[in-house]
This record gives C-alpha cells, structure tokens and sequence, in this order.
C-alpha cells in the first residue's frame, strides 16, 4: 500500500551549503582567520535545512510549533528550523488506486472476484493534511468497502452487462466520502468480474441450450411460413392448370439445361402437360445438331 513520504533535503540547499561554506574558506585563507569560515559554515548549515523546494504538482504545510500556519509550494520558499516543521507532501496530480473484491456474494448469491480502479486527486490540500491521517490508504480501504457494498446490492447479470452503471454508482459513493478530505474521485473502472469456473461452465451449457431452443423454434417458423406459401401456391394453380404446366415446364428447364444432365419424367407427367411434342422436337433438334 503506498505511504506518503517526505520530501528529501533538496539539491538547492545542498549546494547552497557547499556555497557558503566555500566562500567562508576563501575568505579566511585571505584573511587568515577562521572566523569567516565559521560563519559560513553556521550559514549554510541553516540554509540546509531552512530552503525547501516543492514541485509543480505539489503542497505542503507549515506548522509552527505544531500550529498550522499555511501551505507552501510550489517552488522555493524557506522555513524556521526547528520552529517550523513540514507536513508530508501533497501530490496534487490524478492519481489511481487498484482495489478487488474476493469471493463476495452478489444479490443472487453468485461469490464473484471483481477487480477496479479509482481515479482521484486533491483538490484541496489543507484538508487532506488535517482532516485525515494518511488519505491514500483511506481512499483505497472506503473504495474496497464501497465495492463490496455494492456488489450485495446487484445481481451478476447486472455486473457483467452493466459495468459502466456499477463504476458510476461508486464514484457517486465514494465521492461523497471523500469530498470533506478534500479529495474528489474523477471515476471508478469496473476492469473485471470473475466467477468460479463450474458455474462459468454452467452459464456456457445454458447459453448454448438457449441459442438451440431459438433455432428450433425459427426453423419451425420457417417450415410454417414455407407451407402456408405452399397452400397459396396450390389455390392459384387449381384455378389456373395452364400457369402450373407453365412452372412444370420452367423446372424441367432448370433440371436440363446444365450440360450432360439427365432427367427422368413419368409419362403421365409428360401426357398431362402435353409435352410430348415439344420434347421430340427438342431431341430431333439436338440430333442434328
């Protein structure tokens, strides 16, 4: 779990003490006394600890003899050592915390392992030093609960297809807890939900029926259509012998007239549409062709 740390001595004071200290040793090798170097080292031992330097993207507080006194940074500014003492630094930037849930019960009792990220920042640096302690683990301990709290409340069909709805509903939870430490949550990201594998063979097994229950019943629907349309079909031709010998003929048409394909016709078949004519003259035509 990340920890706030302070702020080492900085370069600027360190190079300010050799600075002093050097210029103290110059003028007393001149002057022959080492009072000058004295000086310059008292000098720059107080700089040492009295610059300090804070980065863009950071706060500190001052406390004067443990009284807060206001935030510094960013940039250089000094302090009274010893009298003045620094808070932890405040890194100001989005920041992103990783939390999980394992083996938590969802509405429907489903133990899943749901695993997100918050992404939060200090919006107000003075009360995340003095309202709470160490505010990142604070943030990632409420953002666990926070989890785990809503993941009673929905069912695992909600949490697989309704990802984006559960993340909203957390920030909104943990927005509100957080808002008095000075911190808001930008967004939570649902990144992942797991459930046992038996029961994730189970949904796949059920799935499956499901999608072989709907062909079933499409392909029903289709022999349902197909035979109303059959019965159409039949009612037009009854009432018009002429259009059916017209599609009989169109269909042996279709048999024949890939090249070296062979239909057997029943001479009923060929005496009812009166085709016998028409199928010698065929067979003279292609003789002497």
């Amino acid at each position: 779990m990340a920890k706030i740390e302070i702020a080492p001595i900085n370069r600027v004071a360190v190079t300010t003490f050799v600075i002093c200290i050097s210029v103290g040793a110059i003028v007393s090798a001149i002057v022959h006394h080492p009072a000058p170097l004295i000086a310059g080292s008292l000098v720059g031992l107080y700089l040492l600890f009295a610059i300090k330097v804070v980065q863009q993207w950071e706060k500190v507080a001052v406390l004067r003899l443990g009284r807060y006194v206001g935030l510094r940074g960013p940039g250089l500014f000094h302090i009274i050592p010893v009298i003045e003492t620094l808070s932890p630094y405040v890194d100001q930037r989005v920041r992103v915390a990783s939390v999980s849930a394992e083996s938590t019960l969802t509405r429907d009792t489903v133990p899943v392992n749901v695993d997100a990220i918050v992404f939060w920042l200090v919006w107000n640096a003075e009360k995340s030093i003095l309202e709470v302690e160490d505010f990142v683990e604070a943030i990632t301990m409420s953002a666990q609960t926070a989890l785990r709290e809503s993941i009673g409340r929905h069912e695992l069909a909600q949490m697989i297809t309704e990802r984006e709805t559960l993340g909203k509903e957390l920030q909104r939870i943990l927005d509100e807890k957080t808002n008095p430490w000075g911190i808001t949550v930008q967004s939570v990201e649902i990144r992942d939900v797991r459930i046992p594998q038996a029961l994730e063979d189970a949904m796949s097994r059920q799935a499956q029926a499901e999608r072989e229950r709907q062909a079933r019943i499409i392909l029903g629907q289709a022999e349902t259509e197909i035979s109303d349309k059959f019965v159409q079909a039949a009612a037009a031709y009854s009432e018009n012998p002429t259009a059916l010998h017209l599609r009989a003929m169109n269909m042996l048409y279709e048999a024949i007239k890939e090249r070296g394909s062979m239909v057997i016709v029943p001479s009923s078949a060929v005496e009812t549409m009166g085709l016998g004519g028409s199928l010698a003259t065929a067979a003279i035509a292609k003789g002497q062709g």
